[in-house]
């Protein structure tokens, strides 16, 4: 398993940086993130014509194919760059078995959830190319400069023997590893991997008993994946960990976040004023 690819991962980044207007200073991480997936993903990166495209095959699905970035210099937009960049990427699709290729979201390892309404062009280029449109996903933007304040609830929880830490990438100690399991057995692998490459992770435990976590950086710039057991259901245990993992992104630099391919809504209203923002597009086609 691994990636095979014809582009200079580097050229590749300033391609995405200067395409990416929605996405101001992320192409270089984006590129590099794809490069590095899980360790059983089969994945290329294809250059040419000032543009780029990467594309991967699904762990869970033999047959489907994902198209993850497909990024054209503003310089030569409009010459077909982005048509032919689609075509290599069905090609090598096909070259793997896959029967279906989607624009969206090949989970864990990602660039978005679809293609942002905003970047219109791709998106008729995608319906131009065949593609049907058959899921919408959103995210919502957390202001980071609001209140995420924690301390009156880390006490409550004390008082109740649980106790919250954090631990970040260059951080040593068991914490990491003890969450990633509790992710695996709770969940999946994919947010088992999530949990083990993001920057950080903020997590409760109880008794040596893992309650929850809520993780930042496992895609660049956005918050994610977060998850409580039940036995953590009544605690208010899952606000303290999206505070503490916002406020993580904080000290980082960010004053926003992403929090992306978002479920519960109000969960995240109620906890820190979040707003459902971004709106993805899903796009499939049946490669024949």
């Amino acid at each position: 398993m691994g990636g095979t690819h014809t582009a200079d991962l580097a050229e590749a980044g300033r391609i995405a940086r200067a395409a990416l207007t929605y996405d101001a200073g992320e192409g270089e991480a984006l590129v590099r993130r794809l490069a590095a997936p899980p360790a059983d993903r089969r994945w290329t990166a294809i250059a040419e014509g000032g543009g780029v495209v990467f594309a991967s095959m699904s762990t869970r699905d033999p047959g489907l194919g994902h198209i993850d970035l497909l990024a054209v210099h503003p310089d030569e937009q409009g010459k077909g760059c982005g048509r032919d960049l689609v075509g290599a990427a069905e090609q090598w699709l096909r070259a793997q078995g896959a029967t279906q290729a989607r624009m969206a979201g090949n989970p864990p390892c990602y660039a978005w959830p679809g293609i942002d309404v905003r970047y219109t062009p791709a998106a008729a280029l995608a319906e131009r190319l065949g593609y049907e449109r058959y899921h919408v996903a959103w995210n919502m933007t957390a202001d980071l400069t609001a209140d995420l304040s924690v301390e009156k609830d880390t006490v409550r929880l004390a008082e109740r023997g649980v106790r919250i830490a954090v631990h970040r990438k260059d951080a040593e100690g068991p914490g990491r590893a003890a969450v990633v399991e509790f992710t695996r057995r709770h969940w999946n692998d994919a947010w088992a991997w999530e949990a083990e490459t993001a920057d950080g992770v903020a997590y409760a435990e109880r008794d040596g008993e893992i309650l929850g976590f809520a993780a930042w950086g496992a895609r660049p710039g956005w918050f994610g994946p977060m998850g409580t057991a039940p036995a953590a259901q009544g605690l208010g245990v899952g606000r303290v960990l999206l505070r503490l993992a916002l406020a993580g992104q904080r000290a980082e630099g960010q004053t926003s976040a992403q929090i992306g391919w978002v479920g519960p809504l109000r969960f995240y209203s109620r906890a820190v004023g979040a707003r459902a923002e971004r709106v993805f597009w899903l796009y499939r086609r049946e490669l024949v």
